[in-house]
């Protein structure tokens, strides 16, 4: 991506992040899976319209935390709000609400191998709305062309996609009921880098074109630099650290010096200097 377009993207995320409306908050999380606790007292909270970046060493916590968020996993202890709601507090009704106003890219896609593109992409609408076929399938395809995949991909099965039309066609699933706030675990991973920085500026557009807030789990430092607005760094089961790209470079933490200004981040060091 040249260096323009990035300082683009940037600016618009920084100006859709100056904000004081919470879109999601999570305070004193503590999450464990028998005598093992992996997130301890966690708070986090996510504006709206912000691309944060979650990072953290393998094993750390990271897809347990978005899982606690999305409430696949429980929580031992903390609250969490979804748009100013208390999901613990949140009757069917409220909770169903919330839930289509969230979307998720699962790592690798998770599409449903039976299914085709369109189908996959249908399945939100399946089981949150009840709308004719006829409509479904336009809606669809207006989703799989937003993503940037030609219409004929709508027939194919996940077997005869690439990795990037794999993603792109999860992203579509995701932005199927139109939400506020979409999950992004690990987009750009197994993408070679031309494949990554495509994929990592069409984040970015939607977000500006259709007023996402985007939650992006990540190891990719390139994503972290080009359109992440704001880093949080989880570590010793809580944010370590959280800020600009600039906050992580000045960060005197170990790993965070480790990662962001190690060997393999010299060039983005040296960008984010320039």
């Amino acid at each position: 991506m040249a260096m323009s377009s990035k300082n683009s993207i940037r600016e618009n995320g920084e100006a859709a992040a100056r904000t004081d409306d919470i879109v999601l908050s999570a305070r004193d999380i503590t999450v464990g899976f028998g005598d093992k606790i992996v997130l301890e007292n966690l708070s986090l909270d996510i504006r709206r319209g912000e691309i944060l970046g979650f990072v953290g060493a393998s094993g750390a916590g990271k897809s347990v935390l978005l899982r606690t968020v999305l409430g696949l996993n429980q929580k031992r202890s903390g609250t969490i709000k979804l748009f100013g709601v208390d999901v613990d507090k949140a009757s069917d009704a409220d909770r169903l609400k919330l839930d289509m106003r969230m979307g998720v890219l699962f790592q690798q896609g998770a599409l449903f191998s039976a299914l085709t593109v369109l189908e996959n992409v249908q399945v939100p609408m399946r089981e949150y709305l009840d709308l004719p076929k006829r409509l479904m399938d336009e809606l669809a395809l207006l989703k799989i062309e937003l993503v940037g995949l030609p219409r004929d991909a709508a027939g194919k099965f996940p077997s005869e996609l690439s990795g990037g039309m794999i993603k792109r066609a999860a992203l579509a699933r995701a932005l199927a009921l139109d939400p506020d706030l979409v999950f992004l675990d690990e987009p750009t991973s197994g993408l070679d880098p031309i494949g990554a920085a495509d994929f990592d500026e069409l984040v970015a557009k939607l977000r500006d074109t259709m007023g996402l807030t985007v939650y992006m789990v990540t190891h990719d430092l390139d994503s972290l630099f080009a359109v992440c607005d704001r880093i949080a760094v989880l570590g010793k089961k809580r944010v370590l650290v959280e800020g600009t790209i600039q906050n992580m470079l000045e960060s005197d933490e170990p790993w965070v010096k480790s990662y962001f200004r190690g060997k393999r981040a010299r060039q983005i060091d040296m960008a984010a200097r320039a």
